[in-house]
């Protein structure tokens, strides 16, 4: 019934637009001409360059400066005891490989699972901030302030407005790939781990990836550069407004 109406209102629309690409939509086979795909903005009060961000490695081991680690938002209920579970497991390995960290947890639902994150990481050498909602500006701060934005809300999209928060403000991202991840997510400083497979294997690719881009500054340095040069030419809000009116200039 859901795809019914959806396809009816597809029919009905002069435009219609879609916040994943195109061709990762299975159903729209039916009416390509008149749908068009614009991803979604970071919902920030940013330029079109972005917030702040580490022009320079935010640490080494000479000047023992603390890596830093963000998570925007965990999903309410079962999903969000899935994603602190898997935050814990690669928090874990990466103090153990790289040594003392901090975890910076906030957005909605953060403060639901702050009991288990802090009995999670008791043990561990790591510095743990737990807030829920935050005006947009104390989020643009809080994430310019990381290494390296961890997304486990499920696969990444251009319609995942936390994991496209952390691209706008230059991080490098370590998150799931899945059916809807595609350009220009793709393109921005994104480390991918398949989804769809054993939650062991999902695990272990993902504890792996986040402590690739802890350990290795060249690699970091070139997704934060990567990440702001496709929040510049996609993902600001007056690239999205441009392309915006362009489509609607060409129904006139």
């Amino acid at each position: 019934m859901q795809l019914r109406t959806v396809r009816r209102a597809v029919d009905l629309a002069d435009l219609a637009i879609f916040t994943v690409p195109i061709e990762r939509i299975s159903w729209l086979s039916h009416a390509p001409n008149k749908a068009a795909f614009l991803p979604v903005g970071p919902n920030l009060p940013l330029s079109s360059e972005g917030g702040a961000h580490h022009s320079e490695p935010a640490f080494n081991l000479k000047n023992e400066v603390t890596p830093s680690i963000g998570v925007f938002s965990i999903t309410g209920g079962a999903s969000g005891t899935r994603e602190a579970n898997e935050i814990l497991s690669a928090i874990r390995f990466a103090s153990e490989k790289v040594g003392k960290l901090r975890l910076s947890v906030f957005g909605r639902h953060a403060e639901l699972q702050e009991s288990f994150l802090r009995k999670g990481v008791k043990n561990l050498p790591v510095e743990l901030s737990v807030e829920g909602l935050v005006e947009s500006a104390l989020v643009i701060e809080k994430l310019s302030a990381c290494d390296v934005l961890l997304f486990v809300r499920g696969p990444i999209s251009t319609r995942r407005s936390s994991a496209i928060a952390g691209i706008a403000c230059g991080l490098p991202v370590v998150a799931y790939s899945g059916s809807e991840t595609g350009p220009p997510i793709t393109d921005a400083g994104v480390v991918l781990v398949p989804f769809d497979q054993d939650e062991s294997s999902r695990q272990r690719e993902l504890n792996v990836a986040l402590v690739r881009v802890l350990s290795d500054t060249a690699y970091r340095v070139s997704l934060s550069e990567r990440s702001r040069r496709v929040y510049e030419k996609h993902l600001s809000w007056p690239s999205i407004a441009s392309r915006l009116t362009t489509l609607l200039e060409a129904l006139e």
